[in-house]
């Protein structure tokens, strides 16, 4: 399996333990397979029985050998065997599915250490690193952003490791308490948490100003584990295809997606997994006030917003106004086409881009799947108080955000319909307190978070402040 740039197909392919360290391309594009593979009927019915008999690590091991060609087999499934447990995953299932209403289900992917879903890939990208790493004698420096959850899903997966340093940047003041305690709260010596001035866009423009320093990149070993890191992708399909299992008994039943989205990295492996065959009806992309997303796909108008437009909003990890993920399916909207690619991002600087007269546009929902709303605080609250009162559910202002637009797309869709759980209640408490009158109960295995002395630092806005903090980081500390 080869892999390209979204910005220039026709450079010399890279292998998927290159791309591992390395994040973005080196002309700024996100890489992708050359091609998807395709899942035949025997396929699907070999994993049908696969996940029953041997459960989600070993699903997970055969997805990722679709995909990975220079990792052994067998280490392939001692590495997936060791990422999801039932020491590190609360649910032996890993991916649970439960029914809420008639046509509406929730795929649970937030049983794992920090109660939010980036832990499905981070678990996994924490034994691929670590591996890698090690056959190759060498070591990392992770350099991150996070709206919320990927930074505590990845220093959790990455905290001890061997070779390993991670530095994330955080939005200032832009977390929930839980979130912020979460990180915070570590004190690893290999873990560094800097709350920048600004928003998360900010803070992702910063990784990426940094990672597209070639000459820095490599005299400080910068790798990715933000979702320009394909092999997080990689890992968000497997519950993909786990679900499906896990709700049809014959493999000419679909099922849709409500995905609750602002990267568009979860919803980007569904879309993935479509390409691949796995049997997807709609796609739906759920957001909040930020609804750049929501735009594109009703207009055809791509417009990324500036920090001062990006609203501070009840389902915080959604608040972004550039999606770093989107590239990868106009990649594919275009067929493939990079140059196009290309000049169509060189333009988001000017404003953005239209597709709206571009017959390829029409594809979107006859070919892609796909369908998109946009949900605002009253319909979170709402969502969160009608779910708790008819059901006995709680679930997170995120979560609130999918089951209203899956309710919203469910008299379009004649299939059933997944919301994909975003994280536990527990971390967004302000917010169910004011949709139920009762904070959220602390799970047993959080209790004492919210007490945990805080580890960060405070930076200006400033590509140059962040290099020079890595730099004085790394001069100051060893990894095993």
């Amino acid at each position: 399996m080869d892999y390209i740039s979204t910005r220039d197909s026709s450079a010399t392919p890279a292998k998927f333990t290159d791309i591992l360290l390395g994040g973005l391309a080196p002309d700024g594009g996100l890489y992708l397979p050359a091609e998807y593979p395709e899942l035949d009927d025997a396929t699907l019915t070999a994993w049908r029985t696969l996940l029953r008999e041997k459960g989600y690590a070993a699903l997970a091991a055969e997805v990722l050998k679709l995909y990975i060609d220079d990792i052994p087999a067998e280490d392939i499934e001692a590495i997936t065997a060791r990422a999801y447990t039932s020491e590190k995953f609360a649910h032996e299932e890993i991916v649970p599915v439960t029914k809420l209403e008639d046509g509406l289900y929730l795929g649970h992917l937030s049983e794992g250490p920090t109660a939010a879903f980036k832990d499905m890939a981070m678990q996994l990208l924490g034994e691929l690193f670590e591996y890698e790493l090690a056959r190759r004698n060498e070591t990392m420096n992770i350099l991150g952003a996070t709206s919320g959850d990927t930074g505590s899903s990845a220093e959790y997966a990455m905290r001890g490791r061997e070779g390993i340093r991670v530095f994330m940047l955080t939005p200032a003041g832009r977390m929930t308490p839980f979130q912020q305690a979460q990180m915070f709260g570590l004190d690893d010596p290999n873990i560094f948490n800097i709350a920048l001035e600004g928003v998360f866009d900010d803070c992702q423009d910063v990784v990426k100003a940094v990672s597209s320093d070639a000459a820095f990149k490599a005299e400080h070993r910068i790798g990715a584990v933000n979702s320009i890191n394909w092999a997080r992708l990689m890992a968000q399909i497997v519950y993909y295809v786990s679900t499906w299992l896990k709700l049809t008994e014959s493999n000419d039943q679909k099922i849709s997606f409500s995905v609750p989205t602002g990267n568009f990295g979860d919803i980007c492996a569904g879309h993935i997994a479509r390409q691949m065959g796995l049997p997807i009806d709609r796609l739906l992309v759920a957001t909040n006030e930020n609804d750049v997303l929501n735009d594109f796909f009703s207009t055809g108008y791509y417009r990324p917003r500036k920090s001062s437009e990006t609203y501070a909003t009840s389902s915080p990890s959604m608040d972004i106004s550039r999606a770093s993920n989107f590239e990868r399916f106009i990649f594919d909207l275009m067929e493939g086409d990079a140059g196009r690619v290309r000049q169509l991002f060189g333009m988001l600087d000017q404003g953005g881009f239209s597709l709206a007269e571009d017959t390829r546009m029409l594809d979107v929902i006859d070919e892609f799947g796909f369908g998109s709303a946009k949900s605002t605080h009253e319909d979170r609250l709402a969502t969160i108080k009608d779910v708790h009162e008819r059901f006995g559910v709680l679930i997170d202002p995120h979560t609130a955000d999918g089951v209203f637009v899956a309710r919203d797309w469910s008299k379009d869709v004649d299939t059933p319909i997944v919301c994909l759980e975003t994280a536990l209640p527990v971390k967004f408490a302000e917010t169910i307190k004011e949709a139920i009158g009762t904070e959220p109960e602390i799970p047993a295995r959080f209790a004492g978070v919210l007490d945990t002395e805080h580890h960060v630092t405070d930076l200006p806005n400033d590509v140059e402040a962040v290099k020079q903090f890595i730099r004085t980081s790394i001069d100051n500390t060893e990894v095993r």
